[in-house]
């Protein structure tokens, strides 16, 4: 169970390391000036380089821990409320890195509705998350 439970700290980790990085790249197109064609490309590049990448490691990451959850029945039975409220926050980060996609399809389309203020406020939502559930999972406070 040990090598499970590492293995999927590694992939959360790296998970949320493409969630952390890839709205900084939305900041950054938000500011590029129209005219600067290559700019945007290069970004853009990146961006769905980062989101295919980030996709991949969220899936290991969503497997061990269910393999945790389901398999050595960790977080299940009474005084585990806050595994109900770790599976929310979950679907919330599911959420986020949907919603990272619709952006970037946007921004592929040059139909990108926010500024660059909004992506850094959009950016801080992973680190939010990231808190809620390593507090959940260490301190168990229900």
């Amino acid at each position: 169970m040990l090598w499970v439970k590492a293995f999927h700290i590694v992939f959360v980790a790296s998970w949320f390391a493409g969630l952390f990085y890839l709205p900084r790249v939305f900041v950054n197109l938000a500011m590029v000036p129209p005219e600067s064609v290559a700019e945007r490309a290069r970004l853009l590049l990146m961006a769905r380089k980062l989101l295919r990448f980030t996709t991949l490691l969220a899936v290991p990451a969503l497997a061990l821990g269910l393999w945790l959850w389901l398999g050595y029945g960790i977080g299940r039975g009474p005084g585990n409320g806050w595994m109900h409220a770790k599976l929310f926050v979950v679907v919330l980060v599911l959420g986020y890195h949907h919603a990272c996609g619709v952006l970037l399809r946007r921004f592929e389309r040059g139909a990108s509705r926010h500024g660059h203020v909004w992506y850094r406020w959009f950016n801080e939502a992973p680190v939010l998350l990231l808190v809620a559930a390593v507090v959940l999972v260490v301190v168990k406070p229900f």
